[in-house]
């Protein structure tokens, strides 16, 4: 039966310049999962920041052009 046995070559689609380095209990060099939460949380934080300013920026040219009329 086919549909019951995984592949466990992950790999198998990606050219191997992309595979990742193995080492002796696993791939090496990959992020854990705890960096990848954390690197959720600050992408999240610099979008909003982002947002933020932008909004703000567009918010003081509206009252200067407010001003000027």
């Amino acid at each position: 039966m086919e549909g019951l046995n995984s592949k466990l070559n992950l790999n198998a689609g990606a050219p191997p310049r992309v595979w990742p380095k193995l080492g002796e209990w696993g791939p090496a060099e990959v992020p854990s999962t705890r960096q990848k939460k954390r690197m959720r949380w600050w992408v999240a934080l610099g979008f909003v920041g982002a947002a933020v300013v932008v909004f703000l920026y567009g918010w003081y040219i509206f009252t200067m052009m407010q001003a000027a009329a």
